[in-house]
């Protein structure tokens, strides 16, 4: 059975070098993964005004990532940290008492153009995601930061760097194990 995992992309550029990665894992492991795009680019700006009438694009993008299995975080680095708007649906998905990605499973993977691959954005998106209200089950101690992606990527979006290829399949092998590990530690 493959896991069904939403894959919150965390820019809203239809060039998105993320989007990119996710498409290609989407492809590569299709026999493991059941992986879904979920899109952050029309969510209204978190308000707790809004809260007593959450905005139907809003419950929309929180049905969905809660109807997963497991959650990919694709997220870039702007200004040394997450793009606003992942902060956004992050804020989003900790509001409204559903818990909606609590002790899910889940990993991160993210990519810019420069050296470091989004290094710092993955450390804030880590310390916003262990607030109690979100809590999902992260993957340890594998950390996919992709660097010089534009280098790494073909003309139709696809990865070729076969270094790179060989350690995603070793974290989305990991993952596979660490979120059977979950479930079965879950049925005791």
């Amino acid at each position: 059975m493959r896991i069904k995992v939403k894959a919150i992309i965390g820019s809203t550029s239809s060039t998105s070098y993320n989007l990119k990665l996710v498409e290609y894992m989407k492809s590569r492991y299709a026999d493991q993964l059941d992986i879904t795009p979920v899109f952050i680019n029309e969510l209204e700006m978190f308000s707790v005004d809004l809260e007593s009438n959450v905005p139907a694009n809003v419950k929309e993008f929180k049905d969905n990532v809660k109807d997963s299995d497991a959650v990919l975080f694709a997220v870039p680095e702007y200004n040394f940290s997450i793009p606003g708007a992942l902060k956004n649906a992050i804020d989003w998905l900790s509001r409204g008492g559903d818990f909606t990605i609590k002790d899910k499973p889940a990993f991160i993977i993210g990519s810019s153009m420069g050296v470091l691959g989004s290094v710092r954005a993955q450390i804030h998106l880590r310390e916003i995601l262990s607030n109690p209200a979100l809590s999902p089950v992260l993957l340890p101690g594998n950390e996919v930061y992709i660097g010089s992606v534009h280098e790494k990527l073909n003309e139709a979006g696809e990865l070729i760097d076969q270094g790179t290829i060989g350690f995603l399949d070793q974290v989305v092998h990991n993952f596979i194990e660490f979120y059977h590990k979950n479930k079965a530690a879950a049925l005791v």
